[in-house]
């Protein structure tokens, strides 16, 4: 029992050793990753006002191909034409409503 104590403890020692030095380590690197990180927040930064202007393209893209479909199918009376409708109208405000959480969310 004594012996299992012993190298509980020497292996307790050793990793929390080995767990100081690797905090040492990251806390002397992180400060060179600062300036990279606030680096790459302003390139990603820049790239919203473009992926939230897509997101309005494929909207508007997808609220057409539905229109087109929901009419086709009203034409021709088909009896899921509502819910046809209900899912392309759904999925237009789906993908307004993440472009404006997307842009209220990160201040673009």
């Amino acid at each position: 029992m004594k012996v299992k104590l012993k190298r509980y403890y020497l292996n307790l020692k050793k990793y929390s050793a080995l767990l100081l030095l690797s905090l040492i380590y990251l806390s002397s690197s992180a400060q060179d990753g600062n300036a990279g990180i606030q680096k790459a927040n302003t390139e990603v930064r820049s790239y919203f006002q473009s992926g939230v202007q897509l997101m309005y393209a494929v909207g508007a893209l997808v609220g057409l191909i539905g229109a087109v479909k929901v009419y086709q199918k009203w034409n021709g009376g088909d009896q899921d034409t509502s819910k046809v409708a209900a899912a392309w109208f759904g999925s237009c405000i789906f993908l307004v409503v993440v472009a404006t959480i997307i842009k209220s969310f990160f201040g673009v």
